[in-house]
């Protein structure tokens, strides 16, 4: 499988690329926890779909240290021990903000007060950006085919 556009050899799509890995830098540079970045960035990746970030993003956690256990049981985190109470936090507030066009009121007061329980006002406001991020990668990423499974970690940094 060939992807249907090669995102860094085309020149307008390099450019919103090196904006948006700017995008990026914000957010793993804030205090979120990066192990709460990766979770979130797996789960919005499985819900849309894609491969490719799902790949990336679960070796990137194995990586950074994260257990086989916990990176198999992204997808039910709700009946998994091995989260704790603000990753579920975040892995809800990803679920409902990945999923709006689902939902007829978006994303619940619940899940917001929730997530805000766990998290500071800038942890909040990386989660949010990190949520919308992963989403346009998704999107990017599941609209040109690329294919996943190649991924190194490091490779891009």
């Amino acid at each position: 499988m060939e992807a249907r556009l090669d995102l860094y050899g085309n020149s307008g799509a390099a450019k919103f690329a090196k904006y948006i890995n700017s995008a990026g830098k914000v957010v793993s540079d804030s205090t979120l926890p990066a192990a709460t970045q990766e979770l979130v960035k797996i789960r919005a990746s499985q819900i849309n779909g894609c491969g490719f970030c799902t790949d990336m993003h679960t070796k990137d956690a194995a990586h950074a240290g994260e257990t086989s256990v916990r990176l198999n049981l992204v997808a039910a985190w709700r009946e998994a021990r091995v989260f704790t109470d603000a990753e579920r936090a975040a892995l809800e507030l990803t679920e409902q903000g990945t999923r709006i066009a689902d939902a007829a009121g978006g994303v619940t007061d619940e899940a917001w007060a929730n997530a805000a329980k766990y998290h500071d006002e800038d942890q909040l406001a990386a989660l949010v950006s990190l949520i919308a991020l992963i989403n346009a990668y998704n999107r990017m990423n599941v609209i040109i085919q690329q294919p996943a499974g190649d991924y190194r970690p490091g490779q891009f940094g």
